[in-house]
């Protein structure tokens, strides 16, 4: 009887103490990454990359005909330049001044950041993109995503040393070495890679499950990248084994991904969705946390890393017509903004 009644008593020890785990367990859900503060209003337009200046605290949007400079800390917004279509916008430190893409002909611009001022006109090969700076800032390459080449540009004389035949489709790229480039080929669902000092393609490495791959971003410490991906994944990548380590569960409609050095973390706004997918990092091992939602064609962004910030550029949209996106409703274009949360 003793014995029966000790174990009955275990029984129901044990059932507590794992309904008290269990409801533990859901009451620690880990709180949001990111909050949303207050919008910035900024005129009507088209867009796509945006990116952070540090050295001057500005964010900058290529922003369709031009490129919006926004102070988020005195909330100003100036539109510089004149732009046939702008796709990749970077500061280059230490000159005050601008490089964005220019889809529409072929051409990189460089601009005064301050007068807006255009200073050079740089022919580079078809349908520039993406842009990405040498580590000295010395040196841009731009992805040309229909020529499949990426051309190399002195930023001291704004010409064009050469250009690296790779394929056609070429998205977001990373430095992973100072002589060697990888980058998302959106058509491929492929990852290309070129040797800078050979000047020459250096192989790929396969998606499989990840289609449409777009916005890409690197943890140097681990070696893996992580590109974003058009069907709600993401592929974690071993750059320098050259292999896909695994796939990931983000948002739709990404067309960026940010690794964020401080917090050890990558971060990828989807548009199609609305929502901001964050993968935390632990060496080697990635975590997802839920979606956080942010708003609907908020799909590529800015990182502010000192305050933590997050900028993300989105409009409303009116009906689509003939299979075309419809038009911005006037006065709708903003920049989300996600704050840390406390």
């Amino acid at each position: 009887m003793t014995i029966r009644l000790t174990s009955a008593l275990a029984c129901a020890a044990a059932l507590v103490a794992a309904t008290g785990l269990s409801m533990q367990g859901a009451s620690a859900a880990p709180a949001p990454a990111f909050v949303r503060a207050a919008d910035i209003a900024a005129p009507d337009n088209g867009w796509d990359f945006a990116s952070w200046d540090a050295e001057h605290g500005l964010l900058l949007v290529a922003h369709g005909t031009d490129v919006l400079v926004i102070d988020p800390a005195h909330q100003t917004v100036r539109a510089i330049g004149t732009v046939g279509h702008a796709h990749g916008v970077v500061a280059i430190p230490g000159t005050g001044h601008i490089l964005v893409s220019s889809g529409a002909d072929n051409t990189a611009r460089v601009l005064d950041e301050t007068t807006g001022a255009e200073i050079a006109r740089i022919p580079v090969a078809e349908d520039p993109d993406a842009v990405l700076l040498s580590p000295d800032a010395r040196h841009a390459y731009i992805m040309g995503a229909k020529a499949g080449a990426i051309s190399v540009v002195d930023l001291t004389t704004n010409t064009e040393l050469r250009r690296i035949a790779l394929k056609p489709g070429l998205e977001v790229p990373v430095l992973v070495t100072p002589g060697q480039i990888a980058v998302n080929n959106e058509d491929a669902s492929e990852i290309e890679l070129a040797d800078l000092d050979t000047r020459s393609a250096a192989g790929t490495i396969a998606l499989p499950g990840c289609t449409g791959p777009t916005g890409l971003a690197y943890d140097p410490e681990a070696g893996l990248a992580l590109s974003a991906c058009a069907n709600g994944q993401a592929a974690l990548v071993d750059l320098r084994a050259r292999r896909l380590v695994k796939l990931l569960p983000i948002g739709q409609g990404p067309d960026t991904a940010i690794w964020d050095a401080v917090g050890h973390r990558f971060l990828v706004p989807c548009g199609k969705s609305g929502t901001l997918s964050v993968i935390a990092m632990d060496g080697r091992h990635a975590t997802v946390a839920p979606g956080i939602t942010t708003e609907a064609s908020a799909r590529t962004a800015a990182y502010d890393p000192a305050g933590a910030r997050l900028y993300l550029p989105a409009a409303r949209f009116g009906p689509a017509t003939t299979g075309k996106r419809g038009p911005i409703v006037p006065g709708s274009f903003h920049i989300v903004v996600m704050a840390p949360a406390k």
